[in-house]
């Protein structure tokens, strides 16, 4: 590791209690002739900040890609957090920048989480989200916003889309040896928390360790495995049922995985 490296990473820890080791996967959607599909995401380990979106697929309908808005709201949010002179990250106020400068059309959900002190800092706008994990145990899981079903809150400058104001907004209190899962609707609709909980102690079991890329990648092969399933209940027909429609099987869609490790700085390299 080279001095310079070295006086980083001391920059990076200094003054944290913790930190997230993070890791990511994503799946597109097979089948589409887009092949990056529509949903996007970043990770900043300086700023120990991620987020996610997911293009709403309805603007395929008018020729659209709603793609490249959650990509470039994505990529916005990372200039700006860089932009910055400063290692504090407001969410909101991220978003809220983003926002304003993503100019293609399209909409999207947007997931933003930051690690401040020893609390999660959150902005969710629609149906991406996270699922907070302790001792292999799902303990938290945020609503999701929908208009309607299979319609969430979704950012955009569209007169029928929404805009940061509809965000939520909170924080959520961590510690060592906790485990975040974020990730769009892909992952979501197709897993259920107590599979997740299956998942996650299995790979400890068997690994003696837990690597977040790793874990990123088998939740979301598992949720694609999930997602073709013409049978049985998912929770999004669960959820569909709840609303009165009929539906079996899996859906599928992007997945898009996230997963944050909290550690004492010490742990990281």
């Amino acid at each position: 590791m080279t001095m310079k490296k070295i006086k980083h990473m001391k920059r990076w820890k200094k003054g944290r209690n913790l930190m997230m080791n993070l890791g990511s996967y994503y799946l597109p959607k097979k089948g589409k002739s887009n092949p990056k599909g529509e949903d996007a995401h970043f990770i900043s380990k300086y700023h120990q900040t991620i987020g996610l979106a997911d293009g709403v697929s309805n603007w395929a309908k008018k020729g659209i890609d709603a793609g490249q808005y959650a990509r470039q709201l994505m990529d916005n949010c990372l200039s700006i957090l860089y932009s910055k002179d400063s290692e504090i990250v407001y969410p909101q106020l991220v978003l809220e920048e983003a926002y304003s400068k993503t100019e293609v059309e399209g909409s999207s959900t947007v997931c933003i989480i930051t690690l401040k002190d020893e609390c999660l800092n959150v902005v969710n706008v629609g149906d991406s989200g996270f699922m907070l994990f302790r001792d292999g145990n799902m303990i938290y899981k945020p609503s999701t916003q929908q208009h309607r079903f299979n319609c969430p809150y979704q950012l955009g400058k569209n007169s029928h889309c929404d805009d940061p104001s509809v965000a939520e907004e909170f924080m959520i209190g961590v510690r060592a040896g906790d485990l975040v899962v974020a990730g769009t609707d892909g992952l979501f609709d197709n897993m259920f928390e107590s599979e997740m909980e299956l998942v996650l102690k299995t790979i400890v079991e068997e690994e003696g360790c837990l690597e977040p890329e790793l874990l990123a990648q088998v939740l979301a092969e598992l949720a694609l495995e999930n997602s073709v399933e013409k049978e049985g209940i998912s929770p999004y027909s669960e959820a569909a049922s709840m609303e009165g429609y009929r539906r079996s099987g899996g859906k599928p869609d992007d997945i898009t995985v996230v997963v944050a490790h909290i550690l004492p700085p010490k742990d990281l390299l």
